[in-house]
């Protein structure tokens, strides 16, 4: 007979507790509606971001050819967090995904303390996102205002996720699909330009790789501050464990979902690299401008510029889209767990938690004005209060699935359908890695800043978790 899992404390106005030592969640009252190419796209498509797109050519300047090592670095501990998570996931899906865990693994304090940290992480994101796609296109219709700009993607992003999960499902496929192929154009494009097989370029061979100081001109410390620079692009994958709970088959999507995405975005991320290093020395990159502008130029791409910029908007719409989904997910999630607010519970009858979609919106609407009108003051703390925030959820995904590892396998080994890898000596690498990370940042004049405002955001949250459990004990 299965060792059992102790009961969850019940608690006021509940659902009805689980059967002891049971390994479910209490029925969710969202409704489904999400397909497997719909998780599939959102797992590729929701970490393909600007980040990528504009953000890389720090990480090239200061790591030159050894971007590549960086990404790969970057990229395998964010493999390991991705499938710790996918093996939590499949065994119990739920809406509040690593929230949830948190709590199971370590008490309510974690889940408290992650899923309002992570909310808050989404909807000052949101506010990038919104400005940074409004700026774009009031660059092509310079006659429209930015804010009016924010305010329409806002209202139709909005109006998305208030109608069936179905029609979120339905613009995260596309707008994923869109950034997929352009990454897939580019990564072809940028090949045949190597092999000298376009018109007008000649072979290039390694010299880009190895000349201009050589793969490393920066030797390891430059892989390194790389690393530093690329790490929080991979932030967006957890969404499609958020997602998950909402798909017809939850611990098939998301064992499908987690299993492809992986693999696919550290092949485009790498890739991507490794092609812009290979077509032109790493030193004609230029401040600024994107390196998959630079390089689509240099081939005879027209309108690369004009390209890159569509490719961006889209890439934009399509975080703040999803974002605005996670948000809203995790903020019923911790309601249903009385960690946020009762009213947030309300679900329509296609069950969308519409109230806590507006809650999202209407905090994350504050940030875009925050940021249109103090963005070097205000909202410059707002962000830098959240900019360490993904590693912080990341190492307690890590701790809570090396608690609830043993736990499953003595109470229900059947639900490991996705597993992680070398447990559980991978999960302590990877948290090692996560403390080298925070190590680095602390020591580097631009990332110390976020640090140190994410930890205060951090203990602020952390102490309102240890009022609230100190409150619940003396009841």
């Amino acid at each position: 007979m299965h060792d059992q899992l102790p009961p969850e404390p019940e608690r006021p106005g509940s659902p009805a507790p689980q059967a002891p030592g049971s390994l479910d969640s209490a029925p969710e009252p969202l409704g489904g509606g999400l397909k497997q190419r719909h998780l599939t796209m959102l797992g590729l498509g929701g970490v393909i971001g600007a980040g990528l797109f504009v953000g890389s050519g720090v990480g090239i300047a200061v790591a030159g050819p050894g971007i590549v090592v960086s990404y790969l670095i970057a990229g395998a501990l964010a493999m390991c967090v991705m499938r710790m998570l996918g093996e939590m996931s499949a065994a119990m899906p739920a809406s509040g995904s690593f929230s949830v865990h948190a709590e199971r693994a370590l008490g309510r304090w974690a889940g408290f303390s992650v899923g309002w940290l992570y909310w808050f992480l989404l909807v000052v994101v949101l506010a990038v996102e919104a400005t940074g796609a409004a700026q774009i296109a009031n660059g092509w219709v310079p006659g429209v205002p930015q804010w009016t700009w924010v305010l329409v993607f806002m209202l139709v992003f909005t109006g998305a996720n208030l109608a069936a999960v179905k029609n979120f499902g339905e613009f995260e496929f596309w707008f994923a699909t869109l950034k997929v192929f352009a990454i897939v154009a580019f990564l072809v494009l940028g090949a045949l330009a190597v092999f000298g097989l376009l018109p007008g370029t000649l072979p290039v061979g390694l010299i880009n790789l190895t000349g201009q100081g050589g793969f490393l001109p920066h030797g390891w410390q430059g892989v390194i501050s790389g690393v530093l620079a690329v790490v929080f692009a991979f932030g967006g994958l957890e969404v499609v464990t958020i997602a998950a709970a909402e798909s017809d088959d939850p611990v098939r999507a998301v064992s499908r979902a987690v299993r492809s995405a992986v693999y696919r975005i550290l092949f485009f991320y790498v890739g991507s690299m490794l092609v812009i290093v290979a077509v032109l020395p790493w030193t004609a990159q230029k401040a600024g401008v994107s390196p998959y502008v630079t390089v689509l130029d240099a081939i005879g791409v027209p309108s690369a510029g004009q390209i890159m910029n569509i490719v961006v908007f889209v890439a934009l719409l399509s975080a703040l889209n999803a974002n605005l989904y996670g948000a809203s997910r995790m903020v019923f999630s911790l309601a249903e767990r009385r960690e946020a607010p009762q009213a947030l519970l309300k679900v329509s009858g296609g069950g969308v938690p519409r109230r806590a979609v507006l809650a999202s919106v209407a905090f994350g609407f504050v940030s875009v004005l925050l940021n249109l009108e103090w963005p070097d003051s205000v909202f410059l703390y707002m962000l830098n209060s959240v900019g360490a925030v993904l590693l912080f959820v990341w190492a307690l995904i890590a701790v809570s699935q090396l608690r609830l590892r043993r736990r499953i396998e003595r109470a229900a080994p059947e639900r490991l359908v996705l597993r992680m890898w070398g447990f559980p000596w991978l999960t302590w690498v990877a948290l090692a890695a996560m403390a080298a990370v925070f190590g680095l940042m602390l020591t580097d004049d631009s990332a110390r800043p976020q640090l140190l405002w994410s930890a205060g955001a951090t203990a602020l949250v952390l102490a309102v978790a240890g009022v609230r459990e100190l409150r619940a004990r003396r009841v």
